[in-house]
């Protein structure tokens, strides 16, 4: 497997992370805003810039 495309899983998985712990806190109503909305820009970024590094790295066999 490419390191690009390891590298982009991980960015995606850490997304998927950052992006359940905004939606728990915000169901939850027990974190800040100001930590949720970072953490959730921060889990956006992660999410599409692994997914577009693991769409866009074509496999080398």
């Amino acid at each position: 497997m490419n390191l690009k495309r390891t590298f982009g899983t991980v960015l995606t998985i850490l997304g998927i992370i950052g992006l359940i712990y905004t939606g728990l806190g915000v169901i939850q109503k027990n974190a800040a805003v100001t930590t949720l909305i970072v953490v959730g820009i921060i889990a956006i970024i992660f999410f599409f810039t692994g997914v577009g590094l693991v769409r866009n790295t074509k496999d080398e066999a």
